[in-house]
């Protein structure tokens, strides 16, 4: 399993009510189900997907986030994730602000567009950079935001957003992130994991 999963799935109290925003094929559901809580659901765009969910014994509807989440009660749920999904919305404020008024705690993960290869990348090929957390090419990529763990912690700072909690990833290897050390973990880290209330 992915480390972020990991670290996600460390995140969160047992037998807790958890939403899965953008859930894929279900391998993180499908552990915390296991391993967590049972009292977890899904939300998927990829019908693809939705069906390898269901095949797994997962709950998961066939949804577009940005427009379904709205549908959802305020505090209808102790947990929202949302992994490696913000950047590809085409409002990915309006989305925090459902995962916030769902979910007691919100679990967000981005690839860090800030990260020092992907800086070099643009520096010295000039080119849309491709990593392990980026791996489109700029015409078949989902992502149309390019956020950096700067740039998510200054969005929350500057909406008083409560971020209790910030980590960083890289090479599977986790680190906390404050305001000391924030420059730096934006240039080294390849992702973001943040825990966020309102």
């Amino acid at each position: 399993m992915k480390e972020e999963f990991k670290i996600i799935a460390n995140s969160i109290q047992k037998n807790k009510s958890i939403l899965d925003v953008g859930c894929g094929d279900g391998e993180l559901m499908k552990f915390i189900y296991k391993n967590i809580s049972k009292k977890i659901r899904g939300l998927e765009l990829s019908k693809d997907n939705v069906q390898k969910c269901i095949q797994k014994g997962l709950t998961v509807i066939e949804g577009n986030a940005e427009m379904d989440l709205e549908q959802f009660p305020s505090n209808s749920f102790d947990y929202v994730i949302l992994s490696q999904t913000l950047q590809a919305f085409l409002n990915p404020e309006k989305v925090i602000g459902d995962l916030l008024r769902i979910g007691k705690t919100s679990i967000v993960t981005i690839p860090n567009f800030g990260f020092w290869k992907v800086r070099l990348n643009l520096l010295f090929k000039g080119t849309m950079p491709v990593t392990k957390t980026l791996p489109n090419e700029w015409y078949n990529t989902p992502n149309l935001h390019m956020c950096s763990i700067k740039d998510f912690v200054n969005f929350c700072n500057n909406r008083n957003i409560n971020l209790f909690k910030s980590l960083a990833l890289k090479n599977n290897k986790v680190s906390s992130i404050n305001k000391f050390n924030l420059n730096f973990k934006n240039l080294m880290s390849e992702l973001g994991i943040f825990l966020i209330e309102k």
